[in-house]
């Protein structure tokens, strides 16, 4: 794939390829001296070191629950998975195939991840611009967010898919560097990855058919069959999704659905956590200083119908405005926005090379590079603070909120149901939810069979747990209180023993309390009907108002909110959803 050589309109700013922000890399001795290697080097330690800042939080830290809950995912062959799609798996698999089943094995794909991210970015803005000050802020960026410099090393869906919707960015970048059409292909190969690793990727389209129909080269593409060739590749690879959702009642879309229709209200709260999270977990410095530079990019390439522009601002600007809008009503996970930001740092190191080849006044050009700065260097420090509190401070300054601590100290619970297993010669453990079912898994390595016995909808198409020791045997149930006192329980001819009750701590706080019973004269079905109550899962973003209700007042016996039959005559999703609602409020009310 040939390179062309772009030069810049010096009156103008814009390089005579309409759409390539770059310049000549020794056009004069300012541009010499911008490429002195010292800030680069300076980049590389930091970069080096936050590195090994993120290896020793991977090793020291214990896996949250949703880390666990993906590395059980990775013990089996499904195409796909409920909750998710099976990018996150793969990568937690090729972690754990060359460190183990260890905390660093399945983290590790996140921290390569981060470092390949990086370095896309680099290329992307050296590229563009040629200036080694936007080098350098490109890389040091995503270490002065904390989404990034540091919860990388948490693996989630988010950490598999930006390191491939980087590269597909990055591959656009070379269509317009290059106008060669074979690049679309490479593009689609990580625009299907990204699609593998979580769907939130679709977010990106629109910035994509923005690239191709914005600027004037549109007619071009539109006759040239690499753009299609493109989609088909990323559908291809898409295709394990579509087959594993085709057999189970595109249950995935209707899970993530939930997200998308669901409506509470207008609430300012709900729209303040977006926000907060946003300055907590980007920066307080840095979120302002990616906006405003990903704003000036957007105008730049509306204006000018510059196809990288348009491409980085509105990978940025259409999710974070559709999250924004969505706040109003729902509450926005902390990971949900994290996929968009790496193209906003890209965004805004090259605002920063462009101002003053633009000829904007110097006032806002010293300004823009001071704020920068600013956000690294406290980002950066913010970054280590927050580090050094989980390592080494003996303190709880949040109590049950703090997002380690809420997860921590799993290794009590197992300590005291290995020690009654052992007592009551129970070969299983139940559980009735998937976080504990994720982390007693994780803890015992697979040495016990674990299983959840509710929500069989989360695990379609796992392998047999070992039903060879659960059959006509004795099992421990372990379960957060008051989840043990679930109405679920009415419809299971299981005898239950309380044995005894095991608090969770960390730092002195008790997180969690926990219930151990023996389970005698029952064995657990795997595979129950989709009409059973054991198949559904819960919502994930709540309950319409309307269904609050009512549900509420079946709880006080005011009207009947039994799911009727029809219910899963018209559809399995709508009488799994009922249940999970009526059992969520029965429980609350409790």
């Amino acid at each position: 794939m040939g390179e062309s050589s772009p030069r810049i309109d010096t009156a103008s700013g814009v390089g005579e390829k309409r759409g390539v922000m770059t310049a000549p890399l020794h056009s004069s001795g300012t541009a010499r001296k911008r490429f002195s290697l010292g800030p680069l080097t300076i980049a590389i330690v930091i970069v080096a070191a936050m590195t090994v800042l993120r290896i020793i939080y991977a090793n020291a830290i214990e896996l949250r629950t949703d880390e666990a809950y993906y590395w059980t995912w990775s013990k089996e062959s499904a195409l796909s998975f409920l909750d998710h799609p099976p990018g996150i798996a793969w990568f937690i698999r090729f972690g754990t195939a060359i460190f183990g089943d260890t905390d660093f094995g399945v983290r590790f794909p996140g921290i390569l991840g981060m470092l390949v991210t990086q370095l896309l970015l680099a290329d992307i803005v050296r590229r563009l611009t040629h200036d080694v000050r936007a080098i350098v802020f490109a890389l040091l960026m995503p270490e002065a967010a904390l989404y990034y410099g540091l919860l990388m090393a948490k693996v989630a869906p988010d950490v598999a898919m930006i390191p491939v919707a980087t590269a597909m960015f990055w591959s656009l970048v070379r269509i317009a560097e290059t106008k060669d059409g074979r690049w679309w292909l490479l593009a689609g190969v990580f625009a299907g990855l990204s699609l593998l690793s979580k769907f939130t990727a679709i977010m990106f389209l629109p910035a994509v058919v923005a690239f191709m129909l914005v600027p004037d080269w549109r007619w071009r593409w539109l006759r040239s069959p690499y753009p299609y060739l493109a989609a088909l590749i990323a559908v291809l690879l898409f295709l394990p999704v579509l087959i594993w959702n085709a057999q189970h009642d595109w249950a995935s879309f209707r899970f993530q659905s939930v997200r998308a229709i669901a409506n509470h209200g207008v609430s300012l709260r709900t729209l303040g956590d977006y926000l907060g999270l946003q300055f907590g977990l980007v920066g307080f410095i840095l979120l302002p200083v990616v906006l405003w530079g990903v704003f000036f990019t957007a105008w730049r390439g509306y204006r000018r119908r510059e196809p990288v522009a348009i491409l980085l601002s509105t990978a940025v600007l259409v999710p974070f405005v559709y999250f924004l809008w969505k706040s109003l009503t729902l509450r926005v996970g902390d990971t949900w926005p994290m996929f968009m930001w790496p193209v906003g740092f890209a965004a805004a190191a090259i605002n920063i090379a462009m101002l003053p080849r633009e000829g904007w006044p110097q006032r806002l050009i010293k300004s823009s590079i001071f704020w920068a700065n600013a956000a690294i260097a406290s980002g950066i420090g913010w970054v280590v603070l927050v580090f050094l509190y989980y390592m080494a401070a003996p303190w709880n300054f949040i109590g049950k909120i703090d997002p380690i601590g809420a997860e921590a100290g799993y290794e009590q619970v197992v300590e005291r149901a290995q020690a009654e297993l052992e007592k009551t010669g129970a070969t299983w453990i139940a559980t009735t939810d998937y976080r504990t079912y994720a982390m007693l898994r994780w803890l015992f390595k697979d040495r016990v069979p674990i299983i959840q016995i509710n929500e069989r909808g989360r695990f379609q198409g796992f392998r047999d747990p070992g039903m060879k020791l659960i059959e006509g045997r004795p099992g421990l149930y372990v379960a957060r209180e008051p989840d043990n006192r679930r109405p679920l329980w009415d419809s299971i001819p299981v005898k239950r023993e309380p044995l005894e009750v095991v608090e969770r701590r960390w730092r002195g706080l008790v997180i969690d309390t926990y219930a151990l019973e023996k389970l005698s004269g029952w064995t657990p079905e795997l595979s129950p009907p989709p009409d059973s109550p054991l198949f559904g899962w819960r919502v994930l973003a709540g309950e319409m108002t309307k269904l609050i209700s009512l549900s509420t007042q079946a709880v006080r016996g005011e009207v009947n909110f039994t799911p009727h039959p029809r219910a899963f005559a018209a559809g399995p999703w709508r009488g799994r959803r009922a249940l999970a609602a009526a059992a969520r409020r029965r429980e609350a009310v409790v």
